[in-house]
């Protein structure tokens, strides 16, 4: 009887944990989930750049500490970086790159907000194509 209680606990928890797992949850806690970024990834602005993997990631994130925004969190396994657009503004905006080749690398920008994805997608779209930030975001 103790055998069959334990089961069906363990089938309980299972159902309830679903397809985000444990880890999707404490992530959301602590607030530093990225799903609603991967979620929303269908919708990103995207670009193509003239640029290595290592170098347009380094080119960035040099970007986004200039901008005044917060990297919360750094992906190397999914090649994401999930950033605040300030420490002001915790709207979360997702770059997601792709190494199209070994000389070109995709850039997907996604976020819940428009204005978000808009504004970091122009600062690290700029700094890859060499434009200078005239002024913080």
């Amino acid at each position: 009887m103790e055998g069959i209680k334990l089961f069906l606990f363990c089938l309980i928890l299972c159902s309830l944990t679903g397809c985000s797992g444990i880890s999707e949850v404490v992530r959301g806690v602590a607030g530093v989930s990225t799903k609603v970024l991967e979620d929303k990834r269908k919708d990103a602005v995207v670009g193509d750049f003239s640029s290595d993997f290592d170098t347009a990631r380094s080119k960035i994130k040099a970007a986004l500490k200039e901008n005044g925004s917060y990297i919360y969190r750094e992906d190397l396994s999914s090649n994401l970086i999930a950033v605040y657009v300030s420490e002001k503004d915790t709207t979360p905006v997702g770059i997601f790159l792709t190494a199209l080749d070994i000389d070109n690398t995709r850039v997907e920008v996604s976020s819940p907000s428009t204005y978000g994805k808009e504004v970091i997608a122009k600062v690290i779209f700029n700094a890859l194509r060499g434009i200078p930030n005239a002024k913080k975001q």
